[in-house]
Order: C-alpha cells, then structure tokens, then sequence
C-alpha cells in the first residue's frame, strides 16, 4: 500500500492548498451530493478500477471536505479508498461549514467538471437559482418528475401473501440444502429443484409423517408455492431461481458517453475465444430439446467452443437454417449432432426427426449422437419417472410398445452428473490431440493479447478521461 507522506492534521485544521493527511473514518460524505448526483456504487467498475489504481499509487488528488470533515468534492475517491483499504487519506479543507447556506452551491461549484445527464444539470440548475430553498427544491423537482399522466389501474385492497409456518421447515431446509449444494448452477428452475427434493424426499408438513414428498402435481405445486413465498420472504436468494420460459429484454445502456468509453476500454481484447475444435475433421453443434437445462449444458459447450442450440421441443426452421451457414462456413464435409432431451415419445424422436431435416432439407451430411437421456442411462441411474407418457402423443404407441409408458425428464438428472453424459458425448466424436494441441495455441494467444492490449492501452493513455470527480485516468 502506498504510503502517504503529507502533513498530519491532528490540530485545527487550515484552509488554502495544503494537504492533510486524517483518517477516513473522519470524512463524511454528504447527503446532497445524492441528491444532485448519482450516489457512487462500490460494484460499479470504474470505482472498482479506481480502487486498484488507489491500492497502487494512493489517492493523488486530495479529498476537499468542509470544515466539520463533509465531502465537497472526492465522493467517488473516497468510496474507492474505503474499497482498498486505506485508512487515512490526503485532504484539503474549505473555509465553510455544512450548515453553511452556501454549502450547496459550492458543492455544485466543485463539481462543475463532472459528467453529467441531463437530469443532473437540471437540478444543479435549481440549485443556482434559489441556494436558500436548494434542498426544498431538489426534493420538489424529483417529486414532480416522477409523476405520470396516464391512466393507472386501480389495484384494490392490499392482501398479504400467506408466511411460512414452521410446518414447512423440513422442505424448505431441503430445498436451502440443494441451492447450497448447487451453487454454481444458479439460477435453477422450480422443475430442477422439484426433482432435487424426490432424492431427499422431505416431509411437505413436518406433523405429517404421510405427506412425504413424491413426484406427483400436488407435490410439484406445493414446492413452486414454496420457492415463491420464501423469496419473498428473504429465506432464499431472488437470484436463485429463474424462469427461462418467459424471457425479459433489457438494453445495455449508459449514463454518458464517458462511462461507456471507460467500460469498453476495461474490457479491451478481453473477450477473445479460439476455435478449439477448427482442426477437427467434423463439425460439431449440440442441441437442447428445453431451456431448463441449456445453462448446465453451456458450460461444456463452452469448454470445447461448439455451437449450442436450445430448440424447445422440435425446433422451428430458422435455427436450423443458422446451424446449416456454421457447417457451411466450417468446409467441413460432416456434421455431427449431439442431442439432449427428454427420454419420452418426443424427446426420442427429436434425434431421429432433427437429423433426417438436416439431411434431407438441407442437404447436409450428418451423424447424430443422443448424450441424454437414453433408455439405458434412466435404468443405469435409478432416475424418478415423471409421470407416464401422454396418450395424446403420435408417437405414444411405438413408445409404450418398446419401453412402456413410464417417462423420464432431463431436470431428474443432478447438474454435474448431465455435464458428465454431455462432455463423454463430446470427446467421444472428437479428436482429443487435436484438441489438446488448440487449447496449447490459446494459451499462446493469451499472452500475446495480454502484450498487446498494454501496448495499446498504453498508447492512447494520452487521452485524459475524468471520472466523476474530475480524476483522470
């Protein structure tokens, strides 16, 4: 940690250019600041960065503050030596006091270099106008923004949603013990978690030694019921569990234009993959009969590079056309299919049906290989049933005929044990020297990039870009 060699001040403090050096326990940060201002966010990466550099070489600017310690300029700096540890800081002090009517106006003044939206400078505008009513004004103008004129829906009596009875305590432990043990497939889906409980099987009414929990819709809907209320109740984390059937979009957006610059120069020439598998003889694409499960098998995806597809059932054309141009563009004269999906009428004949479209649609010269789950494999791990096959499947009869009509869905297998099926699917269709030999060239690549982004990042370091501060980087 670098040490900051300025002046102690242990006495009265002075105004003017000095530099002192005083705990950061002393320094207050100012409440208008937020109120004028965007607050700063410890998680935000420019603060972070600013930490590291803060870490490194201290805070080179000093904090300005009033003087009974409140932040007049230096927010950001502040949180981000909190953030690295450091536990004093150097400061200059103003002849002015936060009770003092021109506080506001002199906290304005500071920071008239920042970046700023178009909402902050409105309200530094107010604050010019009326510094006496500064405080009353800014709360009036967020007030007066935040109304709508349209139309609302009139919601009705408010009704709280039923608590958790300790009633619940056996199957509520059970599911807290399988997000624990699964902590790395976050988010799960309830479906996940349903079949994760038929291992444990804990009692649904701890008074009840009947009410055992089995694979049945009752079941099914008491543990839903259950993930919904102790989310809601703080019990388990909201970041758990995911729906992946009803997606949200949302925008990558930003305050300024500054803020963008400094979030794509930290993340320069970092996001470089290498084909692994370009020296392969074959093309190889995986396929996802549901969107349950496409996050555990992204990540073997991911460690060997192949295209990965969620089809949803049996997959509509334009995936199909968009895995056709990544054959094409491979030159390479087969493809090789690895397919994932439930073991039932459909999830048996999305294999066969899939692959003959490739071929006869679209011409294309294809082997196809079911990783999961297979006949074999529900005998072999003693998996759960869900339920029994629908009757009203066209393809029931042939089904029930060479297996019977007991079903078998993907979320019965635990997340590692489907990476595993999925990853021995994988290296048995490909040549694991040519492999291994790609993964040697990237490792190379990561060097050289790493070389070249610091020569790159240093070369235009000539550009001075100021935080919201007015620091530079």
């Amino acid at each position: 940690m670098v040490t900051q060699n300025k002046k102690s001040a242990q006495s009265e403090p002075e105004t003017g250019q000095d530099r002192f050096l005083i705990l950061i326990s002393k320094i207050k940060p100012s409440s208008e600041n937020d109120k004028l201002y965007r607050p700063v966010d410890v998680k935000d990466p420019q603060t972070i960065s600013l930490a590291k550099s803060i870490r490194e070489f201290g805070v080179i600017e000093p904090i300005v503050i009033t003087l009974d310690g409140f932040i007049l300029s230096g927010h950001r700096r502040y949180a981000a030596a909190k953030l690295a540890g450091l536990k004093e800081v150097p400061v200059r002090y103003e002849n002015i006091f936060r009770t003092d009517p021109q506080f506001v106006r002199l906290l304005r003044e500071y920071n008239r270099q920042r970046e700023k939206t178009l909402d902050e400078r409105l309200r530094e505008e107010i604050v010019s106008v009326n510094v006496d009513d500064a405080y009353l004004a800014l709360v009036e103008h967020r007030k007066q923004a935040s109304e709508i004129s349209a139309e609302t829906v009139t919601l009705g009596k408010f009704k709280a949603r039923a608590g958790i009875s300790d009633a619940k305590k056996p199957m509520l432990d059970a599911i807290k013990q399988i997000l624990k043990e699964r902590r790395e497939y976050w988010p799960m889906s309830d479906r996940t978690i349903h079949y994760a409980l038929l291992n444990i099987k804990p009692l649904r009414h701890a008074s009840k030694p009947s009410s055992e929990y089995a694979n049945t819709l009752k079941c099914y809907k008491d543990c839903c019921d259950l993930l919904t209320r102790a989310r809601l109740c703080g019990l388990i984390p909201m970041a758990a569990i995911s729906d992946e059937t009803r997606p949200v979009t949302t925008w990558a957006i930003h305050a300024t234009a500054g803020e963008f610059i400094r979030k794509e120069l930290d993340k320069f020439a970092k996001n470089y993959w290498r084909d692994l598998l370009q020296s392969q003889p074959n093309h190889v694409e995986i396929l996802v009969e549901k969107n349950t499960v496409e996050p555990i098998v992204h990540k073997i995806a991911a460690r060997y590079t192949i295209p990965l597809t969620s089809g949803r059932g049996f997959c509509s054309i334009p995936p199909r056309q968009q895995m056709l141009e990544r054959y094409q563009k491979s030159g390479k004269e087969r493809m090789v299919l690895i397919v994932v999906s439930d073991f039932d009428p459909e999830g048996e004949s999305i294999c066969e049906s899939f692959a003959r479209s490739m071929r006869d649609d679209f011409g294309v010269d294809i082997d196809c290989v079911k990783a999961a789950l297979t006949y074999q494999q529900t005998q072999e791990l003693n998996l759960p049933p869900a339920l029994q096959a629908k009757e009203t499947s066209s393809r029931y009869a042939g089904f029930v005929e060479k297996y019977g009509d007991d079903v078998y869905e993907l979320e019965a297998l635990p997340p590692d044990q489907l990476q595993d099926l999925v990853d021995e699917a994988v290296r048995s269709v490909i040549d694991i020297g040519l492999f291994n030999a790609e993964q040697t060239c990237e490792r190379n690549d990561s060097q050289w990039l790493d070389v070249t982004r610091r020569r790159l990042m240093a070369a235009i370091s000539e550009l001075s870009i100021e935080d919201d501060d007015g620091d530079s980087f």
